[in-house]
Parts: structure tokens; C-alpha cells; sequence
């Protein structure tokens, strides 16, 4: 990702045109930040954020397009003088706008985490919202937010706003020009709240929930075994298959929802745990949605189902080093060995590669490597199950 210079914003000749019209030939809008293009003339350019009271850039130009290097949200303020006049001041205000918010390129994870703050960022502004999503996520949101617009592609969405922001994760920001704090720092909500302006309070979202009710009579436990990668993995090989013995022996069937029940590169391969019944397949996130909301719990990883989980209101049980329990949702329930490595996922110092399948920035090529989850022992998770209000702890 390039980086913009942190000491003005650029002055360029205009890619694309703003969308707003001003006077004498002036155009603005705040599009991947504030952008005014000024035709030839003898103009002096202001911008501040308003709600800090701060000059963001104040220069003599004669003409072409003027871009804040700042893309989050903040709430500007455009003043223009021509040959030293006052000429044209405007407050930005998003009330009944046209906005986009893009996060399409977001795994299930980061959207379910993201799409809560992007709805209150709808109800506070009071915006005619567009928010661009992958489509599987569309179809679990559209049904219980018909006051956004959701798409999933750049055709689908179209032009002509207002404003726009991205809600991403952004690598290498030094200068922190797309998201006011490291995501790193963060945690994964917060970078979305802060991106958008917004307090740092969790906002979980609504989603569908596939007709049918309860899926199975017997009390059950639903766990996810799969991730996107090795750091992600409860890499205790003996993890799952205690802790599901102990479940069944307490009367529990043991459902594995992942969509995939084998994962991996090359020579690592990831398999459903022996004695989980396999649920595995590529079915709606609304039906995944059903089989959690009805589950007694829910045992997961620093993944995507884990999130939905969050979504319904499921109590959850999650098992993570890679990442520190601040870049999570909140849960009671858990499960890191503060004593092993942990938390190189969210250490500033460590830059993640997202291609790296068996990325483990501390601990690569030694013995110690992913001993993050590889030391949080199955009893560590059981007694952290047994935590749980309604866990029933009679075996048979």
C-alpha cells in the first residue's frame, strides 16, 4: 500500500472528478478524504477538522485538485478565498447523503465484526447508506437491514457520493492515514469504530437466522475447527479429541459446523477431529446461524464462525494466541496460555503476511514454533466449559 507524504496533502491533476458542485467552476466532495478541484484562478485552500478545531492544510493554489492525505472520517470544514476574498466555506454534513462504505475485501470475521459500527455509523449520520460486502455476507444481512443498501460489487454500487470511506485492514500505514490507530492495536472492531468516527463501544450485529428452529432434539455443542491459516489452529494435537470425549461423556453430541472438514498447504493438513459428527459444507451462513443460536455453546477459533457466533448470541468458548483477547469480541469464556508466545497478531512489531500460510514471526523454524495454542492444554478448555452457567456437569 502506498503511503502518502505526511506533510501536505498532494496536489495532482484530478483521476475523477469530485461529485459536488460550489461556485465558479469549484468542485468538491469527500471521497477517500476531502477533495476540492479549483479551476485557474488565485485561490487560497483551508481545510480543518472540525471536531478538534485543527488546520489539516492551508496553501496558495492556482489550480488543479487539492486531496486530504487523512481517508478515515473526520468532519471537515472547506474554506476558500479567491485573490484574498472569502469566497466559499462548507461544512461537511452526511444527513440524508449519499455514502459508501467499502469492506469487501474482508474475510466473515472481519465483516460481522465491522457491519455493527458501519450500522450506527447509518442511524448517527442519518445517511443514505451503501455498503459494499462479499455476497454471502449480503444475504445474511439484507433481510434485517433494509435501511442499508448492501452490494457486492463496483457496477452494483455505482458513483456519484458523497463521501466514501474504506473499512479495512491496512498493512504498513506508518503515518496512520487510513485508520486513526495501528489495526494491530485496535482489535478488530475498534478498527472499524475508529476508521468511522465512532466511539469504541461493541456493536454486534443483526443477522438472519434461517427458519426451522431447533435443529436436533438432544443437547449439542457446536465447535469450528478450521481457520485461514496455521497460527489460527488449536495446535495441541490432542486438544479437540479430549475435549469432545469429555463433551459426549456429558451428554453432548459434538457438531462440527466448518465449511471445509479438511484444510491446509502442501504437507500440512488439517482434519475434523475424531469423534465430531460432521456437519462440514458450504451452506448459508443464515443455516450456520439457526445451529448456533440453538446451541448450548459454541467452541471456536480466532475465525469467522466465531463471530457469528458472537452475532446470535451464542456463548462462545474461544480458544487463541495468535491474537490477544482485546482484538475479540468479549467473552467470559477465554482460553489463551498467557505463559507460551501469544499475541504476535496484534504486536506492532510484527507485520503479518497474509500469504504465509505458516507465518509465526517469533518462533519460526525452532521447536517453540505456534506453542502459542500448541501449549493451552484440552483441560485449560474443559475447565473453562465447565465456567459456563448452563454446562451440565453430570457425566454418564
Amino acid at each position: 500500500m502506498s503511503i502518502s507524504s505526511p506533510s501536505a496533502p498532494p496536489v495532482q491533476p484530478a483521476s475523477i472528478v469530485p461529485t459536488q458542485d460550489g461556485p465558479g467552476g469549484i468542485r468538491f466532495d469527500f471521497n477517500d478524504g476531502c477533495r476540492v478541484l479549483l479551476p485557474a484562478g488565485n485561490w487560497h485552500v483551508v481545510l480543518k477538522d472540525l471536531d478538534t478545531h485543527t488546520i489539516l492544510f492551508s496553501e496558495d493554489v492556482s489550480q488543479g485538485i487539492v486531496q486530504s492525505i487523512k481517508r478515515y472520517y473526520l468532519r471537515y470544514q472547506i474554506e476558500i478565498t479567491k485573490d484574498g476574498e472569502p469566497f466559499f466555506t462548507y461544512e461537511m454534513d452526511l444527513k440524508d447523503q449519499p455514502i459508501l462504505v467499502r469492506m469487501r475485501e474482508g474475510g466473515i470475521g472481519d465483516h460481522l465484526a465491522w457491519f455493527g459500527q458501519v450500522a450506527e455509523f447509518a442511524r448517527k449520520h442519518e445517511c443514505r447508506l451503501t455498503c459494499m460486502v462479499r455476497p454471502d455476507i449480503a444475504s445474511l444481512l439484507i433481510p434485517v437491514y433494509p435501511y442499508i443498501r448492501l452490494v457486492s460489487t463496483e457496477e452494483e454500487a455505482g458513483k456519484d457520493y458523497y463521501a466514501s470511506y474504506k473499512v479495512l485492514i491496512f498493512y504498513n500505514d506508518v503515518a496512520r492515514n487510513h485508520s486513526p490507530v495501528d489495526y494491530r492495536e485496535a482489535g478488530l472492531e475498534n478498527n472499524a469504530a475508529l476508521i468511522l468516527g465512532l466511539s469504541r463501544t461493541s456493536r454486534p450485529p443483526d443477522v438472519d437466522v434461517m427458519e426451522g428452529g431447533r435443529p436436533l432434539a438432544e443437547r449439542y455443542v457446536c465447535i469450528a475447527t478450521q481457520a485461514t491459516s496455521q497460527n489460527k489452529y488449536w495446535n495441541n494435537p490432542f486438544g479437540w479429541v479430549e475435549t469432545i470425549r469429555f463433551l459426549k461423556n456429558h451428554g453432548y453430541r459434538v457438531i462440527c459446523i466448518d465449511r471445509s472438514r479438511v484444510n491446509g498447504v502442501g504437507t500440512i493438513w488439517n482434519n475434523i477431529p475424531y469423534g465430531a459428527e460432521d456437519f462440514t459444507g458450504a451452506l448459508p451462513l443464515a443455516e450456520r446461524a439457526r445451529w448456533l443460536r440453538h446451541a448450548e455453546f459454541f467452541i471456536g477459533l480466532s475465525s469467522g464462525l466465531s463471530w457469528l457466533a458472537w452475532a446470535v448470541g451464542t456463548p462462545i468458548v474461544l480458544i487463541s494466541g495468535f491474537t490477544r483477547p482485546d482484538n475479540e469480541f468479549e467473552t467470559p469464556y477465554r482460553v489463551i496460555n498467557w505463559n507460551a508466545c501469544n499475541g504476535c497478531s496484534n504486536d506492532i512489531r510484527c507485520q503479518l503476511d497474509p500469504a504465509d500460510y505458516l507465518w509465526c514471526p517469533r518462533q519460526s523454524g525452532t521447536d517453540k514454533q505456534f506453542e502459542c495454542t500448541r501449549l493451552i492444554s484440552s483441560q485449560q478448555v474443559i475447565d473453562t466449559i465447565m465456567k459456563i452457567p448452563d454446562f451440565e456437569g453430570v457425566s454418564e
